[in-house]
């Protein structure tokens, strides 16, 4: 599989990479997130560096018949009726695998969002893993990580980083790029 997604990718016209990973468990960000074919480049790469993510699902999604097939495509099912635990959910994955990549879309949707949720920075931080930088970039046709980050507990300054780091990656549909920001950032709230 390795080698046909990166045959195929390459045929496309994409470069792919990735700079070994620091720790064998870290949160990927996958961004920008504007468009359905984000999944698919972002998919095939996967394929191609070797890197099998798991995602996160409401727990509703994975009853039968489909509940199956989603685990073996890397689908995790999470509680999300119990407000606020969702890092704790996470960060105890995190504890009981001893390799693991989570995939995770900041953006949060494939529309313009006034900023990223931070979700994934808590879980990071709450596990003790870096965040691997995961992005396609479509201007380029440039897909894979970028680097690593180690949350510090300072999010503002974080997210500077990652923000300098997303600056000129562009998605496929760039007018539904949102701002890489806090939700504390945005005019008017709190």
């Amino acid at each position: 599989m390795r080698i046909l997604a990166g045959l195929v990718l390459r045929g496309l016209g994409w470069r792919y990479h990735m700079p070994e990973p620091p720790s064998k468990k870290y949160v990927l960000i996958g961004a920008p997130h504007t468009s359905n074919w984000d999944f698919f480049v972002g998919l095939l790469a996967l394929w191609a560096l070797g890197i099998r993510a798991r995602w996160l699902g409401k727990k509703e999604l994975f009853r039968p018949p489909l509940g199956g097939l989603l685990r073996l495509l890397g689908g995790i099912p999470v509680d999300r009726s119990r407000r606020n635990n969702l890092v704790d959910q996470v960060a105890a994955i995190f504890q009981r695998e001893e390799e693991i990549a989570i995939l995770i879309t900041p953006e949060g949707t494939r529309s313009q969002a006034p900023y990223w949720r931070t979700g994934f920075y808590y879980m990071a931080l709450k596990a003790g893993v870096p965040i691997a930088l995961g992005y396609a970039d479509f201007r380029r046709k440039e897909v894979g990580i970028g680097g690593y980050l180690w949350p510090t507990g300072d999010i503002r300054r974080d997210f500077a980083e990652i923000r300098a780091f997303y600056q000129d990656k562009v998605g496929l549909r760039p007018e539904k790029q949102g701002p890489i920001r806090i939700r504390d950032e945005v005019e008017g709230v709190a």
